[in-house]
């Protein structure tokens, strides 16, 4: 498992793009969510504060990606396609770094990841943010 050091390095997977995130508080803010775009895109996330992403190389090689509203910028390795971190909608002094980006750290590591309910985006319903689940991840050995 992970220890609770909030200060970690990381990459995409052709290390185009080389980043120091400080987590906002470790791995306490680990999670998924349901809406649309992380449904698809699957990755379990932990958050960052604005300016707690530092680009190490490779700023330049990063590509983003708005849908919806445009409010969360998505962004990705232009040359392998990764996705590395996003400005969140929920709120916009924060990011998501995708934690499977970060240096000796796999989401298989949580047992258990707390799952957001972004269907029903807390922006669209102005409601507080709902748990739709848990994802769990039982090793087989």
């Amino acid at each position: 498992m992970v220890d609770n050091t909030n200060v970690r390095t990381g990459q995409c997977h052709c290390g185009a793009v080389r980043f120091e995130a400080t987590l906002s508080d470790g791995f306490n803010s680990i999670l998924r969510c349901t809406c649309s775009y992380c449904r698809m895109r699957g990755a379990v996330v932990v958050m960052a504060e604005m300016g707690g992403i530092k680009f190490l190389q490779g700023e330049d090689a990063l590509t983003s990606y708005r849908f919806h509203t445009g409010a969360a910028q998505h962004f990705f390795c232009s040359r392998c396609g990764i996705y590395t971190h996003h400005q969140r909608r929920s709120n916009q002094n924060s990011f998501a770094v995708n934690v499977a980006c970060l240096d000796g750290v796999s989401p298989f590591d949580f047992p258990e990841v707390p799952v957001t309910d972004g269907v029903n985006h807390t922006n669209d319903t102005g409601k507080p943010t709902r748990r739709a689940g848990t994802l769990r991840f039982i090793p087989a050995d």
